[in-house]
């Protein structure tokens, strides 16, 4: 019986035994209409199959096929895994919307489409557009979403603006949040920006007016007024209706502020514990009365690193009698987090203030100019000392060919310290003993750097002085020793000073990457001719007396 058979007659028997008498008739006579000759052929097939042939010794020929066979090479696997792993490119959103724009389609279709993009891509394509092809956007998208757009424009925005007429340009920055449109207010001339705010409600102007009272070091500079508040004292219903009359003006809900009759901060509700609330729940128990603010007086980069210990999306800032003023939306503190560290880069590289690609060349010049006067002058300290050591170069003068190795390395290894110093600096709750433990940190780190240079140097300087300038050994080497003691001394030096310096400007009260540019440079410089031209006077002039 072949394998077919007996598998239908198993189903048969469990049918019989389970299934109703009337469904196994009907089975048995599908069964009989269903059998075709090709079944009796598949099963003679099977039978044939299932009988193995006696097995029958390869040849030689097929036995050395199998081996070419199998010493075939197998696709790479790890090439293999690259391409299955390999990112897909992403769609480029500016040409799809440049293109669409200038395609021609109607209006109706043009506004249906550009709900499918985000305002971020609108805001990034309107420097590829004419003036003509943004006038007709703005008109399709409307003014709600044009504030949208201008919102991620920020600063960039005033070109646009100035297309447009002051009632329009005042109804789009009236329906932004406050402190985007303080931002592009403080990038418009006095006159504009004063005709605009006129023709906006008064709403709009009492918050714009809260944010500029702040100078731009105070962290109320930096808030929004788009938040929602609850009095305490509500029950869960009377909350959510608060909470849906406010959203229609403020759509930061995520993160709702508990206040008293009198105003005073109390707390906050997360939205979601809001929602899945039971109404007889006592709101009470839902306020986070340990929440996390700050005092709009307070300075922004001495809030900075506290904010970034929370993970919430905004954080309130009170007055002083801890009434809510505003709050500081997640975006808000990442933009106060960049800004600070442009300004420590650019005062890490001598700038008074930050730049960017646009700066009209009077900002840039004012900008600069100040530091680098400062260093003309230091410079020319550090010349008058070196000027003092002139009757040792007279008797040594290729001493003065290496000058500029021991001045490099003692401002790299310097600049290198500040860096990280600055650093660290940041956490606020650093204790006395962690910064002098930094400073012992980085003269260790400098003087195990500043072993191995000098030996590198001590040999390849000895070498060089005593093949290409044809020197004794004795005199070649020591003057390569020279320089290689020198080293030690100012690399390690330059380690103490570049960490030393920006912890006393701290305790100063001064910017730590103020100390950057010209004052490490110059305590560099001086600690670095000091020790080289110091150690050549003892070791070479006196010690060895070695004169040219």
């Amino acid at each position: 019986m072949s394998e077919i058979e007996t598998g239908r007659e198993n189903v048969q028997e469990s049918v019989q035994e389970t299934a109703n008498p009337a469904v196994f008739t009907v089975m048995e006579e599908i069964q009989a209409q269903d059998r075709y000759p090709e079944e009796d052929k598949l099963q003679e097939n099977l039978q044939e199959n299932l009988e193995e042939p006696p097995e029958e010794s390869p040849s030689e020929e097929e036995e050395a096929a199998d081996v070419l066979l199998n010493a075939s090479p197998e696709p790479d696997a790890q090439e293999q895994k690259e391409a299955e792993e390999e990112i897909p490119d992403k769609p480029d959103y500016v040409s799809e919307l440049s293109e669409l724009i200038r395609s021609g389609i109607s209006d109706d279709e043009l506004r249906d489409r550009l709900a499918d993009y985000h305002e971020n891509d609108i805001a990034e394509v309107l420097g590829e557009l004419t003036a003509q092809d943004r006038l007709r956007l703005y008109h399709l998208l409307g003014v709600e979403n044009v504030s949208e757009v201008f919102a991620y424009l920020g600063d960039e925005a005033q070109p646009y603006l100035a297309e447009l007429n002051v009632a329009t340009a005042a109804a789009i920055l009236e329906n932004m949040d406050s402190d985007d449109a303080v931002d592009i207010l403080d990038e418009l001339d006095e006159e504009k920006s004063s005709e605009i705010r006129e023709l906006m409600d008064e709403g709009a102007r009492q918050d714009i007016d809260l944010i500029q009272s702040y100078d731009e070091d105070e962290i109320g500079s930096r808030m929004t007024t788009n938040f929602i508040t609850i009095r305490r004292g509500s029950t869960v219903r009377q909350a959510m209706r608060a909470m849906i009359d406010q959203a229609a003006e403020n759509d930061n809900i995520s993160t709702l502020y508990v206040v008293d009759d009198q105003e005073h901060f109390c707390g906050a509700i997360d939205l979601k514990d809001l929602i899945i609330a039971r109404e007889f729940t006592d709101l009470e128990d839902l306020i986070v009365t340990s929440y996390p603010y700050v005092y709009a007086k307070e300075n922004v980069s001495e809030c900075i690193e506290q904010l970034k210990n929370y993970s919430e999306d905004s954080i309130p800032v009170l007055d002083t009698d801890r009434r809510i003023l505003g709050v500081l939306t997640s975006w808000d503190v990442v933009e106060a987090v960049d800004e600070e560290l442009g300004e420590d880069y650019a005062k890490m590289a001598g700038l008074t203030e930050e730049e960017d690609l646009r700066e009209p060349l009077s900002a840039s010049l004012r900008k600069r100019l100040p530091w680098l006067i400062i260093l003309l002058f230091l410079g020319l300290l550090v010349s008058s000392v070196v000027g003092l050591f002139e009757p040792l170069v007279a008797q040594l003068t290729i001493v003065v060919s290496f000058q500029s190795v021991i001045l490099g390395m003692a401002g790299n290894v310097g600049t290198q310290s500040l860096g990280v110093t600055i650093r660290v600096l940041m956490d606020e709750g650093l204790t006395f003993g962690q910064e002098m433990g930094l400073v012992w940190k980085e003269m260790k780190v400098g003087f195990v750097n500043s072993l191995l240079l000098a030996g590198l140097s001590f040999v390849a300087v000895g070498i060089y002085i005593m093949l290409l300038k044809g020197k004794s050994p004795m005199f070649s080497f020591a003057v390569s020793g020279c320089i290689g003691i020198s080293l030690i001394l100012s690399m390690v030096i330059s380690s103490m000073m570049g960490t030393l310096i920006p912890i006393i400007f701290k305790k100063l009260h001064i910017d730590p990457a103020a100390a950057s540019g010209p004052l490490i440079s110059t305590v560099n410089d001086l600690v670095a001719v000091v020790s080289y031209y110091g150690l050549v006077w003892v070791l070479l002039i006196n010690i060895l007396q070695l004169v040219e």
